[in-house]
């Protein structure tokens, strides 16, 4: 026999679904980045400063929903995220020691140098050349490695190359790897680029991508469906809600509501290190899509569980009929004042839950950014 929450799918279905869901995703949201640490075997891509805040955040979320007075369920999910932040802050200091501060990769780290187009032996080549005098040749004289490398001829009998025909010299040995035939060298034969190879290799680089990129989102996306399913699930097979007087209106406690508008700071503050440090990298490497996918869904879905609210007027009696609560009829003005008070006393939760889902698409946005500066360094 099924649970009659399938025939009396209302406003409070709606929010017990979101609400399931949420737990769902916050349950298995930190499972992704853990993974990932472990076979990277190296925890270089979360910001710590992001983890730390957000562990304190944790810490006042669990200190405001024991003095608010919410569900346990609630409770103990706070406890786990604490739980879940601690194991992650962890790996981190287990990969790369207690060291607040955060190391750019070198990939990151400009080369001066290497962006002017100079190496380092022309610099000091051209440090250590002499100063030209009278005596001296107008054209440049070929340097000792290239006399070694291009024929055993004395330096004497050694014909003076000019800088566009050692440059290229350089190019075409670069290209071909030193197997030029020299049969471009005839007239009947003009010199031609072999880029099929080239060209072919691009090709196949482009479709091994498009082949990941799918992989990729198919198996982001059957882990998004299946956590959702399961807590469909798991609000479909939980006992239907006995019926029960009506609740006393919702009491705001000070304190609580403190530790609660703390806990949506430090949330807000925590993605901001995050962002900052994925900046300054050019790069998400080593960040999980889904760690912060599962974030967006908890956080999306917790905030349609807080909205999607029936108020309850106390203005008569009630009565349960074969499983279903008819209420009172409101008087005018009645469920809209219950239904603003409610919002009040989850506002600070809302406003961290909202607010930290707009900062969680901000880092998706980083990850399609910085994408395809990955692929193109990989490409050279």
């Amino acid at each position: 026999m099924f649970p009659s929450q399938a025939a009396n799918f209302n406003i409070e279905a709606l929010s017990g679904i979101c609400g399931s869901i949420s737990i769902a995703c916050w349950v298995v949201v930190f499972s992704p980045q853990i993974i990932e640490n472990f076979q990277r075997g190296s925890a270089d891509g979360l910001s710590l400063i992001f983890l730390i805040i957000w562990l304190a955040g944790d810490v006042f979320n669990i200190l405001g929903a024991v003095l608010q007075g919410v569900l346990p369920t609630m409770i103990i999910l706070a406890v786990y995220y604490t739980l879940a932040d601690i194991v992650l802050l962890g790996q981190c200091f287990y990969y790369r020691g207690f060291n607040l501060k955060e190391e750019l990769s070198p990939s990151a780290t400009p080369d001066l140098f290497a962006t002017n187009g100079t190496s380092d032996a022309e610099r000091n080549g051209a440090e250590h050349q002499p100063e030209p005098t009278e005596r001296s040749s107008l054209l440049p004289m070929p340097s000792v490695q290239a006399t070694n490398v291009t024929g055993q001829l004395p330096q004497d009998r050694t014909r003076p190359l000019s800088a566009g025909r050692r440059h290229s010299a350089t190019s075409y040995h670069d290209i071909f790897h030193s197997s030029v035939d020299g049969t471009h060298l005839s007239p009947a034969t003009p010199f031609i680029e072999p880029t099929t190879d080239s060209a072919r290799r691009r090709a196949q680089r482009a479709r091994r991508r498009r082949i990941s990129a799918l992989q990729s989102i198919l198996f982001n996306l059957t882990a998004v469906a299946l956590v959702c399913a399961a807590g469909v699930l798991g609000w479909f097979v939980s006992p239907a809600a006995k019926s029960s007087p009506d609740p006393e209106p919702l009491a705001m406690d000070v304190l609580g509501q403190v530790f609660g508008y703390f806990c949506a700071v430090l949330y807000l503050g925590s993605r901001l290190p995050q962002l900052l440090l994925n900046y300054r990298r050019k790069s998400t490497d080593g960040v999980s899509l889904l760690f912060f996918l599962f974030a967006c869904i908890g956080n999306l879905t917790y905030v349609l569980s807080i909205l999607a609210y029936s108020p309850i007027c106390h203005g008569g009696s009630s009565e349960a009929i074969m499983g279903h609560r008819h209420r009172a009829q409101c008087r005018p003005g009645e469920a809209a004042a219950l239904y603003g008070r409610y919002v009040l006393v989850n506002l600070s939760w809302l406003v961290g839950s909202a607010g930290t889902l707009l900062l969680d698409m901000a880092i998706f946005t980083q990850f399609f950014l910085y994408h395809d500066s990955k692929v193109d360094e990989e490409e050279e």
